[in-house]
């Protein structure tokens, strides 16, 4: 099959499902597998070139609607009739559920099942070992500074903290993405801050944009020692890679009882 990603989390899905040989083309923003970053890039996540895509002649073309505003692509697709899936994971069993989805539309369901099989196993053994935590710390999540964003209860990270050992400040609003203010975020009182602004490489977060803040200051030295920047790509996209990041959180956060877990094999495979 020619496969097109049109976003990073559906280049890492098929990543992980072992279908990168079959990538003909995809956006500007997958970075990840380094393996196809040779292939032909298609334009920003939200401005995909679709003559160009339609160029490449491919039998699926992956998107999602996890990235807000993907539906401008997603209708010229329709209008122009060029075989898709939409994918729209907002939980670690949604992403489960699109690499058998995935699986299945490029006649590998066997295999998927396999992959799934180890993915929800991993999660199982996070969970285990959150139940064992006997202090589990508040967490803040950062997604952008000006205005503050924060992932809400409909959330990954939401997961992600809690088989990780701890639990997100904003568990409580019923929402994915929490645009808030820094006042709000005190009051919640976070033991740790975690940094992962969405579409920022780690090496361009400044942790001076927190640190100046009013109210910063008046933080104990134990909060503010536990203030951490994050690699986004790990935490702000619905793919499998989240339990790359969620194993380093709670190595963060529970070294003493995660210490001995470790990925499954086919996630350590892939570069």
């Amino acid at each position: 099959m020619r496969l097109i990603s049109i976003c990073p989390s559906n280049t890492e899905l098929l990543a992980y499902l072992g279908l990168t040989d079959h990538l003909v083309g995809l956006d500007d923003f997958s970075d990840w597998p380094l393996s196809v970053q040779h292939l032909p890039k298609l334009g920003p996540d939200l401005s995909i070139d679709i003559d160009a895509l339609e160029a490449l002649n491919p039998d699926l073309v992956l998107a999602s609607l996890s990235v807000p505003g993907m539906e401008k692509n997603v209708n010229e697709l329709v209008a122009r009739g060029i075989p898709h899936l939409v994918l729209d994971p907002q939980s670690l069993n949604d992403i489960a559920d699109d690499l058998l989805t995935v699986g299945k539309a490029c006649g590998i369901g066997a295999k998927a099942e396999d992959i799934v099989s180890m993915y929800k196993s991993f999660v199982s053994e996070m969970k285990k070992k959150a139940s064992t935590v006997k202090k589990t710390p508040q967490l803040y999540w950062e997604w952008w500074p000006k205005p503050i964003f924060t992932p809400g209860r409909i959330n990954w990270l939401t997961e992600v903290s809690e088989i990780s050992g701890g639990l997100n400040v904003f568990r409580d609003v019923e929402l994915a993405s929490v645009q808030t203010d820094w006042d709000d975020v005190l009051r919640r009182n976070p033991d740790y801050i975690f940094l992962a602004w969405v579409g920022v490489r780690i090496a361009k977060v400044n942790t001076k944009v927190v640190e100046k803040r009013p109210g910063f200051d008046g933080l104990t030295e134990e909060q503010k020692s536990h203030l951490y920047i994050m690699e986004e790509e790990l935490y702000c996209r619905p793919s499998p890679r989240l339990l790359e990041g969620a194993l380093k959180l709670a190595n963060i956060l529970h070294p003493d009882i995660y210490g001995d877990l470790k990925l499954p094999q086919w996630v350590t495979t892939n570069d």
